[in-house]
């Protein structure tokens, strides 16, 4: 027997790579490919393997750890020299042959089916540690390969297993609890997110609790589960609205004695209607089996309103037959409504994209939650005088930053750039508003 010394082989240009997982330990034996340690790189996981078979004799190294190209991780004890094959006698050939011993979750090996379809096919290589081909690929699972090819083998689903490993990532272990129906399965509302710990905030100082409001608690799962699902983009813009805040304060005026306002929101709403139907994709909804788009041909705009019991959206219907006055008027009606607490759920329902305005307190630009199954959302904050060059000499404008997120699975960057900068246009020319 000699013993040596496994060494991390060219993992390419990734160096100080932390180790996330050890697969072996010390009196496992272990054969050429057999994965030895786990290494996470920022872009990829990877597994390195054994380069001999062997005893294990010694981990040198320990989880956190951060190797690159000939850090040695793992003393193998080998024979120096393999033993000639005895030939078996005449009784031995005749006796029936032993029972193959089961595969063990460290074995790790490339099912019998897969090894036998690949005997002789061009091409044919070693595992390399890495996953045979299977129906689950686990997506989005905190998983080794090593582990998932073991789940696969064993019909594990890694996405119903709660990970006890270093940042959540499920183990060999986990693994092996699970099989015995000892494993810690994920809390229904957790989204395999692990929980925040509790803390016991009275030894740090006083405090007092007060519940979250109604609204709030409606509120929260709902954009809980939109910010987990949706792949979030925002695009930033801005609109010269100096003429539009011209003829909208000369609208006001003659509102005011009529006992509502003329804001910028109705504005918005008509500018984006404007939008949405030259841009029809942000009129959509994803359907339930996410492989088709639902074109809707009605403009129900939704608005987010802050009220101090929480975020509340109502939808006004049918935008796209409505003036700026009436518009005006049934806002007012709205808000009128909401702080009567008189809201109905009718008055919320049916939305096909939404408006949320921050102009009244500030800021420069933000991410509006996507209101699912909407695909889109514009935010909007203050506007701002800046001095823009017009071709000959710096004047003063008064601009509008757009912010608009889009569900990236259906909108791409390019078109939510081309929609934004097509709504700045129309808040800039007061003509395309009233035709």
């Amino acid at each position: 027997m000699s013993a040596s010394q496994v060494t991390v082989p060219d993992i390419g240009d990734f160096t100080n790579v932390p180790v996330i997982e050890i697969l072996v330990k010390p009196g496992d034996t272990v054969k050429i490919d057999d994965p030895l340690v786990a290494l996470e790189s920022d872009k990829a996981t990877m597994e390195i393997p054994a380069s001999q078979a062997g005893k294990v004799t010694a981990i040198l190294v320990k989880i956190g750890d951060k190797v690159s190209q000939g850090t040695p991780i793992v003393a193998l004890e080998s024979e120096a020299t393999a033993a000639p094959a005895a030939t078996p006698s005449p009784a031995a050939a005749s006796a029936p042959a032993a029972p193959t011993a089961p595969a063990t979750l460290e074995a790790a090996s490339v099912p019998p089916a897969a090894a036998a379809s690949n005997v002789g096919k061009p091409g044919t290589r070693p595992s390399m540690g890495l996953p045979p081909p299977g129906p689950q690929d686990f997506a989005g699972v905190h998983a080794s390969p090593a582990v998932r090819r073991i789940a696969r083998e064993l019909e594990v689903d890694l996405r119903k297993i709660a990970g006890t490993g270093e940042r959540g990532r499920i183990t060999k272990d986990d693994v092996k609890r699970a099989v015995a129906g000892q494993a810690v399965s994920l809390p229904a509302t957790s989204f395999g997110i692990p929980e925040i710990p509790t803390q016991d905030f009275t030894k740090f100082g006083e405090v007092y609790e007060k519940p979250l409001s109604r609204m709030k608690k409606l509120a929260g799962p709902h954009l809980h589960r939109a910010w987990l699902n949706i792949p979030h983009v925002t695009h930033t813009d801005e609109a010269d609205i100096t003429e539009l805040e011209d003829y909208r304060k000369s609208l006001d005026k003659n509102a005011k004695d009529k006992g509502y306002r003329v804001t910028l929101l109705a504005f918005l709403l008509k500018a984006s209607v404007a939008c949405l139907k030259e841009f029809p994709v942000f009129n959509t909804s994803l359907s339930a089996t996410k492989d088709t788009l639902i074109y809707k041909k009605y403009y129900n705009i939704g608005v987010a309103v802050d009220t101090p019991d929480g975020l509340v959206v109502p939808v006004i219907k049918d935008v796209n037959a409505k003036g700026i006055i009436e518009l005006s008027q049934e806002l007012a009606a709205i808000s009128l409504k909401m702080r009567g607490g008189k809201i109905t759920p009718a008055d919320i329902s049916g939305g096909t994209f939404s408006i949320s305005s921050l102009g009244g307190i500030g800021g420069t630009s933000f991410t509006p939650i996507v209101n699912a199954p909407e695909v889109a959302i514009l935010g909007v904050v203050r506007s701002a005088m800046k001095p823009v060059w017009n071709g000959k000499e710096f004047a003063p404008r008064l601009m509008l930053p757009l912010c608009v997120s889009y569900d990236h699975r259906v909108i791409d960057g390019a078109l939510a750039a081309r929609f934004t900068r097509r709504l700045a246009d129309i808040l800039g020319d007061v003509r395309e508003l009233v035709l």
